[in-house]
């Protein structure tokens, strides 16, 4: 591990950027408009960053950017959607504008029923495919040497996946649809896709890592179910704020003390210790195949 950072579980987003700059760079940010994104849209842009900042709907986008004032682009991007996606993709390119840092920010939390995207589980398709997708679209937005590409994964993807990690035959839900299991399964593929593309674009020197926020007060939990909801109200008052919770991601995307710095796992400002398989190169190899050919019919 590296150096450890003088930030923590209790740091801000403001309090990583502290007297940094960031006028000149733009930062791409999927789920603008609420939770982490809407922090992480705040922050960026008060420290000189221009966000183009991605939501479901482009009402959604404009009210988001229209309330932090900075120097933004809306654009409408619903992640359950491949040709919304695709039409962000175009959107975003038109601008020209590299992109300083593209921050996978967006997803979905255990709705309670099984929910299907293009025959796929709606977590895995929402949290990792339209991602993937998004971000292979645009990569080559990405400078090199200096670009960074960020990936909201979480504890989930540790400690509640499967026990295989990716249940690569099931990946439609059909054999037993469990909620925190299928958002845990999601979230380890988020981790998993940016490991492999670390190495994919180390000859660019590209950074790309993962991150846990941490358990945050946002709306994300909205969707969960019982018996869930019966400890919410007592867990909240354990979590991160928003202003916590954005810290991390808000480091990777835009801090020159992680310079370099690819390939890992964040949590709480500092590299931790991921799911095992993060160190299978040839499973998110599979992952990656997977992906890909879930993807290639969609267009």
């Amino acid at each position: 591990m590296s150096e450890a950072l003088p930030f923590g579980a209790r740091s801000t987003a403001e309090d990583v950027l502290a007297g940094v700059d960031l006028k000149g760079r733009t930062f791409l940010l999927t789920g603008c408009n609420a939770g982490l994104g809407a922090e992480t849209l705040r922050v960026l842009t008060a420290h000189g960053g221009h966000v183009i900042g991605l939501a479901r709907s482009l009402e959604q986008a404009r009210e988001a950017c229209d309330r932090v004032g900075g120097s933004t682009t809306p654009v409408a991007c619903d992640l359950g959607n491949v040709a919304s996606v695709l039409s962000a993709v175009e959107t975003v390119r038109a601008l020209g504008r590299p992109l300083d840092a593209i921050i996978a920010n967006a997803g979905v939390m255990a709705p309670p029923k099984l929910e299907l995207r293009y025959g796929v589980e709606q977590q895995f398709f929402v949290n990792h495919l339209a991602h993937f997708l998004l971000v292979n679209r645009l990569v080559d937005r990405v400078p090199d040497r200096t670009g960074r590409i960020v990936v909201l994964s979480s504890s989930a993807g540790v400690n509640q996946a499967p026990r295989e990690g990716i249940q690569f035959d099931n990946l439609d839900g059909h054999r037993g649809y469990k909620p925190v299991a299928f958002y845990g399964q999601s979230k380890l593929a988020n981790a998993l896709f940016a490991r492999e593309l670390s190495r994919r674009l180390a000859d660019r020197g590209i950074c790309v890592n993962s991150l846990h926020p941490g358990a945050v007060r946002t709306s994300l939990t909205r969707s969960v179910g019982f018996p869930l909801t019966l400890i919410l109200p007592v867990a909240r008052l354990f979590m991160k704020s928003v202003e916590e919770g954005a810290a991390t991601q808000t480091l990777l995307a835009a801090s020159p003390r992680v310079d370099g710095l690819t390939g890992k796992y964040w949590a709480d400002c500092q590299e931790a210790r991921g799911h095992r398989l993060l160190e299978d190169a040839a499973f998110a190899q599979r992952l990656w195949t997977v992906s890909e050919d879930l993807l290639r019919p969609l267009g």
